[in-house]
C-alpha cells in the first residue's frame, strides 16, 4: 500500500468517526420537548367520623381564585392550583426562599368509597374540606 492509499485511508476512517460521533452527540443532546411544570405538593391531614371525612391541606400564600381543581373522582381526591412568588417590592433582593411556590397538585388516594364534597373553607392558609359518606 502506498503512503498515499493508506493517507486517504486514515482521512477517510478519521471522517467517518467524527460523523458518528456527531451523530453520537445530537441524539445525546438533543433538545427537551416541552418541560411539564414544575409541581409541589401541600401536606395533607385526615381525619374520620361516622358520617364524614375533613381533609385539610396546607396551602400558604394561595387564595381561593388560585385553586384550579378540586374534586372528588371515584376513591381520588385531587387539589391543584398555583402558589405566585409573593413580591413585596420589585426592588427586593432576594436572600431565600424556602416556602414552595408555582403550580402545586395533591392527589390523594381515599380509602372511604364513594365520598361527596359537601364542602370547603380556605381560612389561615389551610383549606378545609368535608367529604360526606354516602
Amino acid at each position: 500500500m502506498s503512503s498515499h492509499d493508506l493517507d486517504a485511508w486514515m482521512w477517510a476512517d478519521a471522517v467517518k468517526r467524527l460523523e458518528r460521533a456527531e451523530g453520537l452527540q445530537r441524539r445525546f443532546f438533543k433538545p427537551a420537548g416541552p418541560r411539564p411544570p414544575r409541581q409541589w405538593e401541600p401536606p395533607v391531614d385526615i381525619f374520620e367520623t361516622d358520617e364524614a371525612v375533613w381533609v385539610v391541606i396546607a396551602l400558604p400564600g394561595v387564595s381561593s381564585s388560585r385553586l384550579t381543581e378540586l374534586e372528588v373522582r371515584g376513591d381520588e381526591l385531587l387539589v391543584a392550583g398555583e402558589r405566585p412568588v409573593p413580591a413585596p417590592d420589585a426592588r427586593a433582593a432576594l436572600h431565600r426562599l424556602e416556602i414552595p411556590h408555582g403550580r402545586f397538585e395533591r392527589r390523594v388516594v381515599l380509602p372511604w368509597p364513594r365520598l361527596a364534597l359537601a364542602g370547603h373553607e380556605l381560612v389561615d392558609g389551610c383549606l378545609y374540606l368535608t367529604l360526606h359518606k354516602r
